[in-house]
């Protein structure tokens, strides 16, 4: 049975910035029906940032950035919570090579777990956050899930 990592929220968890989730359930019925172990992650709760919680955005270029300690992670009220971004990541890669998961299925917009797009400002742009660089660098492939939003807070 192959492990996956999974952004918490899109499994429901209630883990988000806002203290919601966004649920993916067709990825989840996907994940099911692919006969995955399913591994549940929120690299920003994992470094130690509560929920709810401010938001954050990548001062500038993506996770890649942050992680190689070029770029800051910034809280809306300008407090520098870099630290708990990095040590969220590596939370992460550290479940996924404990379990034998060779991909991961993450947020999109997020300032962690981002694929292919981030949020700066009221801006969508092109990048990665700072767990799902982490994992690609490390050579777990990871996928975007950007679900619709629900009222699942």
């Amino acid at each position: 049975m192959p492990s996956v990592i999974v952004s918490a929220c899109l499994l429901g968890v209630r883990c988000r910035y806002d203290g919601g989730a966004c649920a993916d359930r067709a990825l989840m019925g996907r994940l099911m029906r692919e006969g995955c172990c399913v591994v549940p992650v929120c690299p920003e709760q994992l470094g130690g940032l509560p929920t709810p919680r401010a938001p954050a955005q990548i001062t500038r270029g993506d996770g890649a950035s942050v992680v190689g300690g070029e770029a800051l992670v910034v809280n809306i009220a300008g407090a520098d919570v870099t630290e708990q971004y990095v040590q969220g990541a590596r939370q992460v890669l550290a479940l996924a090579e404990s379990l034998g998961c060779d991909s991961a299925w993450l947020k999109e917009k997020s300032p962690a777990c981002g694929v292919t797009v981030i949020r700066r400002g009221d801006q969508t742009c092109s990048g990665m956050g700072v767990a799902a660089a982490l994992l690609r660098s490390s050579g777990i492939e990871v996928f975007g899930s950007d679900p619709a939003p629900d009222d699942s807070r």
